[in-house]
């Protein structure tokens, strides 16, 4: 039996491992802080994962693009690779190749993808996928607080609160065993759609706002200013702990509650109730503000994240024991992924990349001149933009990404993958992205190799080997060795041991914001609960901003940010608006749960909720087949209705591909600050999927 950790959410669940008599593993709850032996069906169909029929374990290579991809063997498949990366090189220099990695790969991988790209790729083109999930919310806890940890204090803290208020997360469904922390609190759901979240709100005595998408900054700035005028502002923790209250007072003062109201559609009695119940619980310091991606994935996410974090200032919750706010991360490792090396303007230990100190620190840990290093490269959709076209990179490499279904716009990323003179994917099976690559390499997946994660509480956690890969697959860290040997690297500096890798993660971050130089296989086995920073001394820090903020002066900082509607607006062609989300049993992409035959048979298909009002006014019913059309394309989905739907507001969820994908949809008009996608408003109209009258 083999204890570890679940290979989706950022709850990162504990689980065993064991071979039943067919060979195969099977998966129960194990004790752990965050699930306290439960999982979701996620969790207990994980293993079917690795022996699904779909698993590659050959490298599969074409040399012409009008070619079928083909099995091969692993030193003609890097030699394909490198080749062309050096002829490329040649050709156009080092930004010609681009790395796009992951949220799920282990932080290990994490920071050898980043060290790959800046020495042996000597490329600045790198990013990944959590752009798409946690950037906003990154970008204002780092304004707001001088450091970003999604939730600076352990989960099961929020079990004892009065009043907790969820902004844009939906737990019911994407992280079923958090809703065992959230039993107790009073809930105050802010969700344009009756999800299951906020009906289990209601049913507990709480509150759901269903604000139009969009339209968030305005009403965490309309509860701003009900919570000062309802004299719940706490005087004497905003003088002592924090600047700039009086200009964030400035921007709330015109949004009382019916001016809200009137923008968002939150009745204003909703804001007085909602006031009232955070004030009282602040009062009892028993209260805590928590965002998730509904109200970060937008054009706004940063300055929408910044006002819900100005509440919670307001309040005086952050930096104080039973309160605060936090940000409710996503994937497996999106907090360990944002933190070494694999955005564009980040070295490891959260280190800058244009700060000089911070180059020649991961200089000498490299062994390299700073000189050597990159600047700062494109952000993730701005990459996939640039591929193949003028100045941009000819060559991407994919780790543990599928943006073909993940990333908004997704024609227009088809047709930047396919102008490409070289595309690699690192997969397990041939997920929509890795179909269209010219190699693919068969990679070991989660119980199949050890390493690091870093959950939603920044708890470094390790991942065990229960079991080997199949015959024929490597593990990721190995893909990156001898590709960087093959351009010329020395081979000791891409190790393919994860805990030497580990070790070297705690020499870089060491002295870092985000520093691991504590974090050793020796502490993690002992059962310490290694919340960083964990210093060389090893001692964690749980709760973080108890004394002091991260920001010179240890004060907090209020922002000011001002309300603009969404990139795109609603007109007699586009009458409607789209937004998307998750189900209970799909994660992501849905590379990985649409292969498990119990995840797939209980939602086989794409749907699109609605209000049935709005359903008949397009001549639609329950059941039916529907066209859901944008300025950008088109799904194909089949009809729910749910009479607690807005009537201006159709929910699709974005786990689904081709015909059914929910990005085929989506704006790429992108946060100013943050570079986050704005996923959650798109300008739609609905028809019947007969209807030849459609253009589409």
């Amino acid at each position: 039996m083999t204890t570890t950790h679940c290979p989706y959410c950022a709850l990162q669940c504990a689980m065993h491992l064991e071979t039943g008599p067919d060979g195969r593993l099977t998966a129960r709850p194990a004790p752990f802080s965050t699930n306290r032996g439960g999982l979701c069906r996620k969790g207990w169909t994980s293993p079917a994962l690795l022996t699904s029929p779909d698993r590659l374990t050959r490298p599969l290579l074409r040399t012409d693009r009008s070619a079928p991809l083909k099995e091969t063997d692993w030193d003609t498949a890097l030699d394909h690779i490198t080749q062309r990366l050096l002829h490329l090189r040649a050709q156009h220099g080092p930004d010609t190749a681009a790395v796009f990695g992951s949220g799920a790969l282990t932080n290990e991988k994490a920071y050898m993808l980043g060290k790959f790209a800046r020495l042996a790729l000597g490329t600045s083109q790198i990013d990944y996928n959590g752009r798409f999930c946690m950037s906003s919310a990154a970008a204002a806890a780092n304004t707001a607080f001088g450091l970003d940890r999604g939730m600076p204090f352990p989960l099961a803290d929020i079990g004892s609160a009065r009043t907790v208020l969820l902004a844009g997360a939906n737990p019911a469904e994407t992280m079923p065993p958090m809703m065992g922390h959230l039993s107790a609190p009073t809930l105050i759901v802010v969700d344009p759609r009756r999800s299951a979240t906020a009906r289990a709100a209601l049913d507990r005595g709480g509150l759901h706002l269903a604000p139009r998408p969009g339209t968030d900054l305005a009403l965490a700035r309309g509860l701003l200013h009900a919570v000062h005028v309802r004299g719940h502002t706490d005087r004497d923790y905003i003088d002592e702990r924090t600047t700039g209250f009086e200009a964030a007072w400035e921007h709330a003062a015109t949004w009382w509650p019916e001016h809200t109201e009137h923008v968002t559609g939150v009745p204003a009695a909703q804001l007085h109730e909602a006031a009232d119940l955070l004030g009282q619980a602040a009062r009892r310091r028993s209260a805590y503000i928590l965002t998730g991606r509904g109200t970060e994935q937008h054009t706004t996410g940063t300055d929408t994240v910044s006002a819900w974090i100005n509440l919670a200032l307001a309040l005086g919750l952050p930096g104080r024991e039973g309160s605060g706010y936090g940000c409710i991360t996503g994937q497996g490792n999106g907090q360990g992924g944002r933190e070494h090396g694999q955005k564009a303007d980040q070295l490891p230990g959260y280190r800058h990349i244009t700060d000089p100190d911070d180059r020649a620190h991961i200089a000498r840990t490299w062994g390299v001149d700073p000189a050597d290093l990159p600047g700062p490269g494109r952000s993730a959709y701005e990459l996939l933009d640039s591929l193949g076209r003028s100045g941009g990179p000819r060559a991407l490499l994919l780790f543990g990404s599928n943006p073909v279904v993940s990333a908004p716009h997704s024609s227009r990323v088809r047709s930047r993958l396919r102008s490409l003179d070289l595309l690699v994917s690192a997969d397990f099976v041939l997920s929509e992205t890795a179909a269209m690559a010219d190699v693919v390499l068969p990679v070991a997946q989660w119980a199949e190799e050890s390493g690091t994660t870093t959950n939603l509480e920044g708890r470094v956690l390790r991942r065990d080997r229960a079991t080997a890969p199949p015959p024929g697959v490597r593990t990721d860290l190995e893909v990156l060795h001898h590709l960087a040997v093959r351009l010329g690297q020395p081979g000791t500096r891409f190790p393919t041991d994860p805990d030497t890798a580990l070790a070297e993660l705690g020499r870089a971050s060491a002295g870092a914001r985000a520093d691991y130089s504590g974090v050793t296989p020796q502490n993690l086995a002992s059962g310490q609960a290694l919340h960083w920073p964990v210093r060389a001394d090893g001692r964690p820090t749980p709760r973080l901003f108890l004394n002091r903020f991260a920001h010179p002066g240890g004060r907090a900082r209020f922002a000011s940010p001002a309300h603009r509607p969404p990139a795109e607006a609603t007109d007699t062609r586009f009458p409607l608006i789209a937004t998307t989300g998750r189900l209970m049993g799909h994660y992501q992409t849905g590379a990985q749960t649409r292969r498990i035959p119990e995840l797939a048979d209980a939602e086989p298909e794409a749907y699109v909720e609605v209000h049935p009002d709005t359903a008949a006014r397009a001549g639609l019913s329950a059941g039916d087949w529907a066209l859901v059309t944008s300025r950008r394309g088109t799904v194909r989905a089949r009809i729910r209705t749910d009479p607690t739907a807005r009537p201006d507001t159709l929910f699709l969820p974005f786990h689904y591909a081709g015909a059914q994908a929910a990005n085929n949809l989506t704006h790429p008009a992108l946060d100013p600050t943050s570079r986050m996608p704005e996923f959650k408003v798109s300008a739609v109209r609905l028809r019947p999927a007969h209807d030849p009258g459609d253009p589409s």
